[in-house]
């Protein structure tokens, strides 16, 4: 109780500093910062607002929790949000990971604005939902929330550590039944649901296992000599030795390690209801062939929350402004990120929106300010798809958020919203009699 009592003392003495700091901004951002800032249009004053932001809390629905019990426990009050359902404000220096309700898997930190990418998707018990860039996971975790008791959620991340996390947060609150999580390349992810009735073709692939050695432990491999009669077991935490033998040479010589089969995304973990126990392995690596097919059946819902520049995140802001502003530069504001980030958030995009079901939706989403990685990026994927279509987000009439820069887009900011920064638009892919009529009319 003691260790645990000081760990919360050191994590409040963390926030005060943290907190302490961010009432410097904008005065302490590094100049290349300013400079970007400058250069899309953006006013640092915004950056102003970061020490008064409140945190928000996400209240699992299937628990119930006593909220005067945690108030007396966080010594704070909670607020609830009237227009994003199991949602709380809390002031910005709670500290929620010492609290029981916590540790028991009640609830997590999601700021507001994450929660409503998710809400315009507006998922419905029996959909078939991706995630295309899965990680930390609290949006993961609340896409697995709303599906209920049938349907299912295939998540990807192209970095381990971070899909990682993504797993221990569904393993913590129970959510991960239902889900398959890949680690892979967002832009070329090409899976379908496990039970969606596709015309799909197989992947090939092999590997070196024996052909007695089992394969139920989240690994994506196929023996050929298996192939009629290998099937996924009930998935299990670890890595087999071999696994671990490839990833410390992998170490040592300093190369990339190489996952899954023949470029194939490696399926890093799935749940006990997500399709995929009992099936043959060859059956599970299924690609899309043509998303123009009759028999095409794709995704219902698609979440694109896309790498970005993570200038609208203030809690991000807030922690490079304590730890220093090294590491954001390298990462974020060189040259060559800036160039790039577009082209990668539009193949991200282009991505999902081919595994998308004609008729489906899909939520694209960054956490940046500007309007070339959000506004930008939808006008250049409009221009070169017809079967796409804004649409409103209706629940979003009640939001305290304002319009973007392009009908029925959504933005979120400190000022508006209370929140970090968000923008959000939702698309459709018109069915192909409806888009007949849109070109021939």
């Amino acid at each position: 109780m003691a260790a645990a009592a000081m760990a919360s003392v050191r994590a409040q003495q963390a926030c005060s500093r943290a907190i302490a700091m961010a009432d410097q901004l904008p005065s302490t951002l590094p100049p290349a910062f300013l400079t970007f800032l400058k250069q899309n249009g953006l006013d640092a004053s915004i950056y102003a607002a970061a020490a008064t932001l409140p945190r928000y809390i996400r209240v699992q629905p299937r628990t119930s929790l006593d909220i005067p019990e945690l108030e007396e426990e966080l010594g704070l009050k909670l607020s609830p949000l009237a227009w994003l359902p199991n949602f709380f404000s809390l002031p910005p220096q709670a500290q929620i990971a010492s609290t029981q309700a916590y540790q028991l898997g009640k609830l997590y930190g999601m700021d507001a604005a994450s929660g409503a990418a998710v809400a315009a998707l507006e998922i419905s018990s029996g959909d078939h939902v991706l995630d295309l860039c899965a990680a930390p996971g609290a949006k993961l975790c609340m896409m697995a929330e709303s599906l209920g008791d049938s349907g299912s959620l295939t998540a990807v991340d192209i970095a381990r550590p971070r899909l990682a996390a993504c797993r221990t947060m569904l393993l913590k609150y129970g959510l991960g039944r239902r889900t398959r999580l890949y680690l892979g390349d967002g832009t070329t992810f090409s899976l379908l649901p496990l039970n969606g009735g596709s015309k799909l073709c197989s992947a090939s692939a092999g590997d070196d296992r024996s052909d007695d050695e089992d394969i139920g432990d989240g690994g994506f491999h196929k023996n050929p000599r298996m192939e009629r009669k290998t099937v996924y077991g009930e998935w299990r935490s670890g890595r087999t030795r071999q696994e671990k033998r490839s990833a410390k040479r992998a170490k040592y010589l300093g190369i990339p390690l190489q996952t899954g089969v023949d470029g194939m995304p490696e399926l890093f973990f799935y749940g006990i209801e997500a399709g995929v126990v009992g099936m043959k392995v060859a059956d599970v690596a299924r690609v899309c062939q043509d998303s123009n097919e009759a028999s095409f059946s794709g995704y219902d819902k698609v979440l694109v929350d896309a790498e970005c520049t993570h200038d609208g995140s203030l809690r991000h802001i807030v922690k490079y402004n304590e730890w220093g502003w090294d590491t954001f530069e390298r990462r974020f504001l060189n040259e060559e990120r800036i160039a790039s980030i577009t082209s990668l958030q539009l193949r991200l995009l282009s991505n999902g929106f081919r595994l998308l079901n004609p008729g489906g939706t899909l939520v694209y989403s960054t956490c940046s300010f500007t309007r070339d990685q959000n506004e930008g990026v939808v006008e250049r994927f409009l221009a070169s798809h017809d079967d796409a279509e804004l649409q409103e987000v209706e629940p979003a009439r009640q939001w305290p958020c304002r319009p973007g820069g392009l009908p029925h887009t959504l933005r979120f900011d400190p000022v508006t919203s209370h929140t970090s920064g968000l923008f959000i638009a939702k698309l459709t892919k018109l069915e192909s009699n409806l888009l007949n009529k849109v070109v021939v009319g």
